[in-house]
């Protein structure tokens, strides 16, 4: 079977230009209007807009005050660590004004997560929200980053003013960077060299271990701009059908740390005339009072939003007549689901897509002129997209069949930070092995059957099993242990530990059963204490007499996976 080659028209993505650049000084083809002609950003809570001049002025000023304080310039590190900030953008296209690469943590990292991030990236400065700031304090103490490289998003509370006052905030940085003279010169790019400029160090935990930070140029993220671009301008249905368009409302409750939200909802909808409603964190309650209230219209969410809004009971409370288009992703969104929502709102239009953070991010998108997609499907495959389905032997499997997907892509990152065995494993001659089993149809419809490597996807987060094994091995009571993903209709899996006790472990629960059951919790609490939220062991601890592993020693965790699935199909019957 030949490569898989996405139809359409791809406009040409420049080569030479920052994402800032891209973003607030160029005209491309594929953008449907100028960019001064809407609000760019809505604060959710206040209602705020921001927009494009005000994008710029900010930008701009920032840029020059970073330049100033702390003369950041060509490939320094700033981490931003933050839930999303109306902010968020302005800070990350501040530092591309200099040449400075961005590495996103996640808000709820715990404070050695984040040392990982600040260490690995070796981050200048390291840009906090004030929920943050205690975790963030203690993690850039560790890791020797001056406390003086700490800046607020935004001011503390008034009651907490004062412990804060040795912070210089955003708004203060832009206030002066207004005032001053430009400082720095902004580099152009040669012909080409937007391909390896660094703009993000995005962590993704790849195949196994430690989460590694992935390097993604210039280039690959308005690749994927373009890329979606191109593709929606092929909806020729009427404007008002349409399921990606200019003028809407969208809304930004998935993170923008997560390629998901840097690349689709930051940048995309941006780019293409769609306001986004800026909401820092996601409670159910308060995301349907936000539709209302803002008249969304374009929704990306994740399964276990989608799961919420078919079970529970406020729904019915809320007018959410403005809903136009549901866009899923970060996780396979069941056939099942897909028409239960169908069904409870059957003028909107649903479908989901598929990406990776080694993809940066879309290679496929919501069918276009299919009012809801082909349920199960995680789209079509976008312009510029040459995938191939490869069976285990190596061949290529034809349409209909499955195989490991490997893609290439203009999008595609270029390779791990500092890790060649990872990039070798995962990045080949421009093809990046997805991991997933796959197969795709006559008409380039993707369906994503299951993952081949062994990461479990927590709501469209990863979590490698090999770290979460290596910490519960530090307890004396475990002796052996494996961790798998259990199927779960909220998050799509959750950690499962299956783990052998100790000898003197299994000598206490001889004696005493109610003792298994604290060495459980205790195991569950250990990661609990230690982790970061969806790495948690919500799926539950299961001792058991021997991990299965192959004769070179490695972990057969398709087996444990199979005997877990099994026993939930077991559970159901009963």
């Amino acid at each position: 079977m030949a490569e898989i080659i996405g139809a359409g028209h791809l406009a040409p993505i420049p080569d030479d230009l920052t994402i800032v650049q891209f973003m607030l000084d160029h005209q491309h083809s594929t953008r449907p209007v100028p960019p001064s002609h809407r609000p760019w950003f809505i604060e959710d809570e206040s209602g705020r807009k921001v927009e494009f001049d005000e994008v710029k002025f900010r930008t701009n000023a920032l840029a020059n005050a970073f330049h100033l304080k702390w003369k950041l310039g060509e490939d320094d590190v700033v981490c931003i660590y933050s839930p999303n900030h109306v902010d968020y953008p302005i800070t990350i296209w501040a530092a591309f004004r200099l040449g400075v690469t961005i590495t996103a943590a996640n808000p709820s990292y715990t404070a050695d997560e984040l040392v990982h991030t600040l260490t690995t990236t070796k981050a200048k400065l390291l840009v906090v929200h004030p929920w943050n700031l205690s975790v963030a304090l203690e993690a850039a103490k560790i890791a020797k980053l001056p406390a003086d490289r700490i800046v607020l998003l935004e001011p503390l509370p008034e009651k907490e003013k004062a412990a804060g006052a040795r912070f210089t905030t955003v708004p203060q940085l832009i206030a002066e960077g207004a005032k001053a003279k430009k400082a720095f010169t902004e580099r152009k790019l040669k012909k080409g060299e937007g391909k390896t400029k660094l703009a993000f160090l995005s962590f993704s935990s790849g195949t196994t271990g430690l989460p590694k930070a992935v390097k993604i140029p210039h280039y690959s993220l308005i690749a994927n701009v373009v890329q979606i671009a191109s593709y929606s301008q092929a909806d020729t249905r009427p404007t008002e059908q349409r399921k990606i368009k200019s003028g809407d409302i969208a809304i930004a409750v998935l993170p923008f740390y997560h390629i998901y939200g840097i690349v689709v909802i930051m940048h995309f909808q941006t780019y293409y005339g769609i306001s986004v409603v800026v909401t820092p964190k996601f409670d159910f309650l308060q995301f349907l009072n936000s539709i209302q209230r803002h008249r969304i219209n374009f929704l990306p969410v994740v399964p276990p939003m989608i799961v919420a809004l078919c079970k529970h009971p406020a729904v019915k409370k809320f007018d959410l007549s403005s809903m136009r288009f549901i866009a899923s992703g970060a996780a396979p969104l069941s056939a099942e689901l897909t028409n239960q929502l169908a069904k409870l709102f059957p003028k909107v239009q649903i479908g989901q897509g598929y990406g990776m953070t080694e993809t940066s991010t879309a290679i496929s998108f919501p069918q276009l002129e299919q009012h809801v997609c082909t349920p199960g499907s995680a789209g079509r495959l976008l312009p510029g997209v040459v995938v191939k389905v490869v069976r285990p032997d190596g061949t290529l499997a034809p349409r209909g069949e499955t195989g490991e997907l490997v893609v290439k892509s203009p999008s595609n990152a270029i390779g791990y930070l500092n890790n060649d065995k990872a990039t070798k494993e995962t990045f080949k001659d421009g093809w990046v092995s997805t991991g997933d089993e796959v197969y795709v149809n006559d008409v380039n419809e993707l369906f994503v059957v299951d993952r081949i490597k062994d990461l479990i996807k927590v709501r469209g987060f990863q979590v490698a099993p090999p770290e979460l094994e290596g910490h519960i091995l530090e307890l004396k009571d475990v002796s052996d242990v494996s961790v798998v993903g259990k199927p779960d209709e909220y998050s799509g899996e959750v950690p499962y530990a299956f783990v052998v006790p100790s000898a003197d472990a299994l000598e206490r629960i001889k004696k005493d059963p109610a003792e298994g059951e604290k060495i459980k919790a205790a195991i569950v609490k250990h990661v609990a204490d230690n982790k970061v939220n969806f790495k948690r062991l919500t799926g539950g601890v299961e001792f058991i007499d021997v991990i299965p592993r192959n004769p070179s020693g490695k972990l057969l965790r398709r087996v444990l996976r199979d005997r877990l699935r099994a026993q939930l199909a077991v559970q159901a019957k009963l």
